[in-house]
C-alpha cells in the first residue's frame, strides 16, 4: 500500500466510525427521547439547547488548537471520543430519570457536533505536513458508514430496547479512538517533534494574525459571514428532515426500519461525488458547486413535501447525491482558500456552527409546528426557508469569487 492509501485508509476509519456514532445520536435521536417519555416539543427544546451550546463552545475549542500550543486536532478528537463513549454508556442503563436523560444526551449531542470541524480540520493539517489524504474519499467512507450502520440500528431497535442505540455508539467509538491514538503526524526529515509542530508549540509565526475575537472575525471576513447565514437558512430544512424522519413517514406508512434504509441510502449516495470530487473540482468551481449543492437541498426537501408514500422519501433521500454530499467537501474547501493560516480551525469551527444553529432553529420551531399543525406543514416550513438560503448562498458566494466563479 502506498503512502497516499495508507494515510487515506486511516483517516477514512476515523470518518466512518465518527459518523456511524453520529447515525446513532442524530438519525435516532427522536425515537430514543420519544421511548424515554420526552414530547416532540421538549425533543426540539432539548437539540435547540444542545445545538446552542454547541455553537458556544465550538469557536472557543477552535481557538484554542489554532493558537500555538500542544493542544492539536487529534488530541482533542481523542478526548471528545472518550467522553462521548462514557456518557453513551451511562445513557444506555439510565431508565426514568427524564432530567438527567436530558442532559446526558445533550451533552453527548453538543460534544459530537463540536468536534466534527476538528475532524476536517485534521485532513489540511495533515496535507501540510506532507501527508497525502483523499479528503472526499475518506469523507465519503463515513458516509458509508453511516449508511451501514444505520440500518443495523433500525433492525435492532426492532428486536431490541433503545439502550442498543448507545451501547452500538460506544463500541463503534472505541474502534475510532484506536486509530486517532495512532494517528500520529510522521517526523520531518530534520527529525522535528511529530505532533504540535515546531512552529505550534514555539509560536513563530509573527506575520500572521489569528482573528479569535468573533467581532474581529466578523469583521475580517464579512462575505463568509453571509454565506454562514445562507448555511443556516439551507440546512433548517436538512436538520428537520433528520431529526424528525419517525414522524414525516409514520403517516406514510413508514416504520424505524424504513429510517434504516432511507437513512442507508441518503448515505451510500454521498460516496460516489466524494470520493471524485476532487476530479469534479478541477472542472467546475468550489463557488458553482457550492451553488449547486444548496440547490440540491431546496429540491430534497420539496420532495419529501409532495411525497405520498415511502417511494417518494426514498426519492428525496437520493438528492443527497448533490445536495450534503457536494456541499461538505466544496465548503471545506472553501474555508480552507478564504481563511488566512491562523483563522483556518476556526473557519471550519464557524461552518459548522452555522449547521449547528440551524438545528437549534429547526429544534425550536419545528417541534411546535409538528405538535401544532403536524409533519405538511412542517415541510411547508422548510421549503420556504430553504428557497431563501439557496439564493442568499449564491448571492453571497458570487460576492466572494467575483468573476472567478
Amino acid at each position: 500500500m502506498n503512502k497516499g492509501k495508507f494515510w487515506t485508509a486511516r483517516y477514512a476509519v476515523i470518518n466512518a466510525t465518527y459518523f456511524m456514532g453520529f447515525c446513532g445520536v442524530h438519525a435516532y435521536a427522536s425515537i430514543f427521547m420519544l421511548n424515554r417519555g420526552f414530547s416532540n416539543s421538549q425533543i426540539g427544546m432539548l437539540l435547540a439547547f444542545a445545538n446552542i451550546f454547541s455553537v458556544l463552545i465550538q469557536p472557543v475549542i477552535a481557538g484554542l488548537i489554532d493558537k500555538p500550543g500542544k493542544l492539536t486536532n487529534r488530541r482533542t478528537a481523542a478526548a471528545c471520543t472518550v467522553v462521548i463513549m462514557a456518557l453513551s454508556l451511562a445513557l444506555a442503563f439510565i431508565r426514568q430519570e427524564k432530567m438527567l436523560i436530558f442532559i446526558i444526551f445533550m451533552m453527548i449531542y453538543m460534544i459530537q457536533m463540536a468536534y466534527q470541524p476538528i475532524i476536517i480540520a485534521m485532513n489540511f493539517e495533515y496535507a501540510e505536513k506532507g501527508c497525502p489524504i483523499n479528503f472526499g474519499l475518506a469523507r465519503g467512507m463515513g458516509s458509508v458508514g453511516f449508511a451501514l450502520y444505520s440500518p443495523v440500528l433500525g433492525n435492532l431497535l426492532e428486536r431490541h430496547n433503545v439502550s442498543v442505540i448507545h451501547i452500538g455508539d460506544a463500541l463503534v467509538l472505541a474502534v475510532g479512538l484506536l486509530f486517532l491514538l495512532t494517528f500520529r503526524l510522521p517526523e520531518d526529515p530534520a527529525g522535528s517533534a511529530p505532533e504540535g509542530a515546531e512552529e505550534k508549540e514555539t509560536g513563530a509565526v509573527p506575520e500572521m494574525t489569528a482573528h479569535n475575537n468573533f467581532f474581529d472575525f466578523v469583521k475580517h471576513y464579512p462575505k463568509f459571514m453571509v454565506f454562514l447565514l445562507a448555511v443556516i437558512l439551507v440546512f433548517f430544512a436538512h436538520n428537520m428532515i433528520n431529526d424528525y424522519m419517525i414522524q414525516i413517514i409514520t403517516p406514510l406508512g413508514g416504520t424505524e426500519k424504513h429510517i434504516g434504509y432511507a437513512t442507508s441510502m441518503a448515505a451510500l449516495v454521498e460516496l460516489p461525488t466524494m470520493a471524485f470530487f476532487t476530479g469534479i473540482a478541477k472542472k467546475i468551481s468550489c463557488g458553482k458547486l457550492l451553488m449547486i449543492s444548496t440547490a440540491f437541498f431546496t429540491v430534497k426537501v420539496g420532495l419529501m413535501f409532495f411525497a405520498t408514500g415511502i417511494a417518494g422519501v426514498f426519492v428525496s433521500q437520493f438528492c443527497q447525491v448533490g445536495a450534503y454530499a457536494l456541499f461538505i467537501p466544496a465548503s471545506a474547501y472553501y474555508v480552507n482558500m478564504v481563511m488566512e493560516k491562523l483563522d483556518q480551525v476556526k473557519g471550519q469551527a464557524y461552518l459548522n456552527c452555522a449547521i449547528t444553529l440551524s438545528g437549534t432553529f429547526s429544534g425550536l420551531i419545528c417541534g411546535r409546528i409538528l405538535d401544532a399543525a403536524g409533519p405538511g406543514k412542517m415541510l411547508a416550513c422548510g421549503v420556504a426557508v430553504s428557497i431563501a438560503g439557496t439564493v442568499l448562498a449564491v448571492v453571497s458566494v458570487k460576492e466572494e469569487y467575483g468573476n472567478t466563479i
